[in-house]
């Protein structure tokens, strides 16, 4: 992918196919955050760390793709914000902040808006460059969840990355492989409805 590439002018995304109203954004943004909600009660506690494994990122993957930067942007604010409120749909139906692993949900705003540009320069067009792209999106996510871990728990980077990376790379490659082929064959889908139409 070439920085010419990178900057190209902006390109639709999935979100932008569905016709525009204020209904329809609102709805677009509530079922991200509903869907990251729903995915983060995937939940898989283990005993060597207090970070669990669950369906998040595959939520903000898709969610931040499909949207768009803005809409996935708040679509990621809005979770964070109404689970700090006390919306039980944090992992575990858990809420706040006070968590060691809510940095990883700060990501998620991070990486949603990071996604979705980045799907507006034809990433998600591709097997290729959508993969590239998911794995961006979980380089931001764990860069300020190990961060914030790391603080939370006062330890060093390296236990920090054995908590909070380690045991949740395959699990990652698992999500990426399924956002990254799930993008580029929903527009094949939308480009052959079109054609249909047209």
């Amino acid at each position: 992918m070439s920085t010419i590439e990178i900057f190209r002018p902006r390109q639709r995304v999935l979100a932008d196919v569905i016709p525009s109203s204020v209904l329809a954004e609102i709805a677009l943004v509530v079922g991200a955050a509903a869907l990251v909600g729903v995915l983060a009660q995937v939940s898989i506690h283990l005993s060597f760390t207090p970070v669990p494994v669950t369906g998040q990122t595959l939520g903000v993957m898709l969610a931040g793709t499909a949207l768009g930067w803005r809409r996935a942007g708040l679509a990621m604010m809005l979770y964070s914000v109404a689970g700090v409120a006390g919306l039980p749909w944090f992992e575990h139906h858990s809420s706040g902040y006070a968590s060691s692993s809510f940095g990883y949900i700060v990501g998620f705003v991070v990486a949603g808006a990071a996604l979705g540009w980045l799907a507006s320069r034809g990433t998600d067009r591709t097997v290729t460059r959508a993969l590239v792209s998911m794995a961006v999106g979980d380089v931001i996510i764990f860069i300020i969840g190990v961060t914030w871990l790391a603080f939370a728990l006062h330890v060093g980077p390296a236990k920090a990355i054995q908590y909070g990376l380690t045991p949740f790379v395959w699990g990652e490659l698992i999500k990426a492989g399924i956002a990254g082929v799930a993008l580029p064959s929903s527009w094949r889908l939308v480009d052959r409805m079109t054609k249909k139409e047209s």
